[in-house]
């Protein structure tokens, strides 16, 4: 497999560990970048992007990255909290009334970042055309009673997230909560980041798949029970409702739609260079950045069903859990995406990383394939 891109030669074994991974026979694409201080350490990209394996990933390829969303959206949340258009602590149905129905009157934005609110999936059956009916979600959601008492516990909202974050950084902004998300925090970085991509660069977009054959960790078995063999549970209900939310990752109106929990798309350059933003102070002043990396909860993950540890819109590292550490210092927080991408800070060695792939593996948590290649950067520092 031919290696593209740039590295610096300190970092040799990293690359040779990238490379490494074209040896499975169903690797199609992926990407690399690190950065530290401003600088680009890493710049590598490989293997194919279309579905036929035809066209070449190329420099400029985007892919979906999935969860690695959720912190744009945390950050541009928390900007508007400094300016005094959101605010963390306030019920939401101060500035989102009809919010208040079934017994969410109290419930804060604080709570809806880290997973706390008793949100993460909607009781009542939805047809797959609502994933593209923005009202219709946040209608969903406002008759929606919260699974568990609001802050008494987590449970990740792995797509509820977006309409809940996104519609508050819609009224706060009178924004569509991508083109707010993207101006506010890709846009001065100069990001090659979308949420609501245009059909003019759909060209440009890797088709994701997903590689067979493994069954992944013992999380990710326990949550693939639970889904398969209770339909109407919360954990199911959370990542299958509305159906289409399974099936759309390469469908049109899916790029199109502005989706902040789930649907950004990006490559690996743009994920190094938002954690490296949020590191030199760039997107956050460090009041703020200390909110959104405290620890606000750490437990077992109602609807993950295996522990998670949550700042505000980020994951933090456990360093002794094996599918929840990132692989570098117990510092870091990031996020993943579905199926491996990632993108993630370690503050101790002023390192961003991302990581993109359009080969979906089965981890619910950190996938092993970027966890190695964050201990082999660790190894060549």
């Amino acid at each position: 497999m031919q290696i593209q891109g740039y590295f610096d030669l300190q970092f040799e074994p990293l690359k040779d560990a990238f490379a490494a991974l074209f040896e499975d026979p169903q690797a199609r694409g992926a990407a690399l970048c690190v950065q530290r201080g401003g600088e680009t350490l890493v710049d590598l990209w490989a293997g194919v992007a279309d579905r036929e394996g035809q066209q070449a990933w190329h420099s400029d390829t985007l892919v979906n990255l999935f969860s690695c969303t959720k912190t744009f959206a945390a950050v541009a949340a928390l900007q508007l909290v400094a300016e005094g258009k959101l605010a963390l602590d306030a019920p939401m149905a101060d500035l989102w009334p009809a919010f208040a129905a079934a017994g969410k009157g109290g419930i804060t934005l604080r709570q809806v970042l880290c997973h706390q609110a008793g949100l993460p999936a909607i009781a009542q059956p939805l047809p797959a055309e609502a994933l593209y009916d923005w009202d219709a979600m946040t209608r969903a959601l406002e008759e929606q009673a919260p699974w568990w008492t609001p802050g008494e516990g987590q449970g990740y909202a792995p797509i509820t997230y977006g309409w809940l974050v996104g519609e508050m950084i819609r009224r706060a902004s009178g924004r569509e909560p991508g083109d707010a998300i993207v101006a506010r925090v890709a846009a001065p970085l100069g990001l090659d980041f979308h949420i609501g991509l245009d059909d003019a660069e759909f060209h440009r977009v890797a088709h994701v798949s997903r590689a067979k054959g493994n069954s992944g960790d013992a999380a990710a078995q326990r949550l693939l029970r639970t889904t398969m063999g209770e339909p109407n549970s919360m954990p199911s209900r959370a990542f299958a409702n509305p159906p289409s939310v399974l099936t759309s990752t390469n469908k049109p109106e899916w790029r199109r739609m502005q989706q902040p929990a789930a649907n950004g798309h990006g490559n690996a350059r743009s994920l190094a260079g938002f954690y490296a933003g949020l590191l030199d102070g760039s997107l956050l002043d460090a009041e703020r950045l200390a909110e959104l990396t405290r620890e606000h909860g750490v437990g077992e993950d109602k609807t993950l069903l295996t522990r998670t540890r949550f700042g505000l819109g980020c994951m933090l590292d456990q360093p002794g859990v094996a599918n929840a550490t990132y692989g570098l210092g117990p510092r870091a927080f990031g996020h993943p995406g579905a199926g491996g991408s990632i993108g993630f800070a370690d503050p101790e060695r002023d390192l961003a990383f991302g990581f993109v792939t359009n080969t979906l593996g089965p981890y619910v948590l950190m996938d092993p394939r970027a966890q190695g290649l964050a201990r082999a950067l660790a190894d060549c520092l």
